[in-house]
């Protein structure tokens, strides 16, 4: 799944953030510059995904 982040603002000018596609902490990691723009967060729901972990990439070379 493609990984975006969502920001929708209310007509009264509340902000949500959506991240899409994290696994694990990834998510916080990803909005955390948005909600340090914007200020105060006044609240967070965690979705299932956030317990999950993320894939771990590893790169391996070969010796010469």
């Amino acid at each position: 799944m493609k990984r975006s982040i969502e920001v929708t603002v209310s007509p009264a000018g509340d902000i949500q953030i959506n991240a899409v596609g994290f696994k694990g902490a990834g998510c916080e990691k990803a909005t955390q510059f948005l909600e340090k723009a914007l200020g105060n967060c006044v609240g967070r729901v965690r979705k299932p995904e956030f317990n999950q972990k993320q894939a771990q990439q590893s790169q391996q070379k070969a010796g010469s």
